[in-house]
């Protein structure tokens, strides 16, 4: 058994058991893979994967298991390589991060800004995507660490900083009926079409929730992944939006209304995610730092070595507002 073996291995399952894929993404040929899979198999003298037709499907019971160790052992080595590497000053790095449109566009800019001045050298990269997405994207070693916004329990086995407090709000034109009412009420969200966030996107799930304990249906009328679509709908007439309040911003005055919906739905939680393998450099303690000042990096040091962080209630109350 060696490590070309098990990295194959690990690679193969990440690539939806696709060897072809797999082949290209450790820029080898598809018998190579093949064969690594074959040897490390014999020499287990187990079936790692279930078959059909000579394709793999899935894990088999066993393969489960082996997966698991054999991923912790890639990621270590990983991490042995980083560890040992020096950044060179003129060296071009990258930083991977997994967030979401809201935190591109309205949080991160000024963040991106000072972090560019202090390291002209390091390309930053930003991977869009769903919860679930996002997750599996830092548990598979292609981002350093996602800004997670909801969905937290897909990020149980990794290291997570709770970061800010984030509110919703109703957009409507300007000369919409809600914009009438002193208080708006969950009955009187139910009696238009909605337009928000895809479901398990930027928290909508709580706002779901609010609509089940009063035995109401919302009328979904538009989903989407980016808050400048569910805005752009709004104003063509579709129906109300139901966004992060922090997406509101001087832009959008001059057509729509921003009504405060926080004693509606509970406020929501943006959060540092990371592997527990991942070795922080310092530029990307620094990201963190700037992104959210109030976790240095003696925090992220302690919550490393925890690896399983519980976060009391009070940590949450306590956290500044996203705007």
């Amino acid at each position: 058994m060696n490590i070309n073996q098990l990295k194959s291995f690990v690679e193969v399952v990440k690539n939806d058991f696709n060897i072809t894929n797999t082949a290209e993404k450790l820029y080898t040929s598809q018998p190579t893979i093949s064969k690594q899979l074959k040897i490390l198999e014999d020499e287990l003298n187990l079936s790692l994967f279930n078959r059909k037709n000579n394709n793999l499907i899935s894990l088999s019971e066993k393969g489960e298991q082996v997966h698991k160790v054999a991923s912790e052992i890639i990621a270590q080595l990983e991490k042995i390589k980083s560890i040992v590497t020096e950044d060179d000053v003129g060296q071009k790095i990258n930083l991977n991060i997994a967030t979401t449109h809201t935190q591109i566009r309205y949080k991160l800019p000024e963040v991106i800004d000072k972090f560019k001045a202090l390291y002209p050298n390091v390309s930053l990269h930003f991977h869009q995507g769903a919860p679930a997405q996002m997750a599996e994207m830092v548990k598979n070693g292609d981002v350093d660490f996602a800004i997670a916004t909801e969905s937290m329990h897909l990020y149980e086995d990794l290291i997570i900083l709770p970061c800010y407090r984030w509110t919703r709000s109703v957009v409507v034109p300007h000369e919409h009926p809600l914009t009438q009412l002193e208080h708006i009420t969950i009955e009187d969200l139910a009696a238009y079409p909605l337009i928000t966030y895809v479901f398990g996107f930027n928290g909508r799930s709580k706002l779901d929730k609010v609509f089940y304990q009063h035995n109401l249906t919302p009328n979904i009328a538009l989903t989407a992944t980016d808050t400048e679509i569910i805005k752009y709908y709004v104003k063509r007439g579709i129906g109300i939006g139901v966004i992060a309040t922090v997406a509101f911003d001087e832009s959008d005055q001059d057509t729509l209304t921003c009504i405060n919906i926080d004693h509606l739905v509970q406020p929501s939680y943006t959060h540092i995610c990371l592997n527990k393998h991942t070795h922080l450099k310092d530029y990307m303690y620094e990201f963190i730092s700037l992104y959210a000042p109030h976790i240095d990096k003696n925090t992220i040091q302690l919550s490393e070595q925890l690896q399983s962080v519980s976060h009391p209630a009070e940590t949450y109350h306590s956290l500044p507002l996203l705007n």
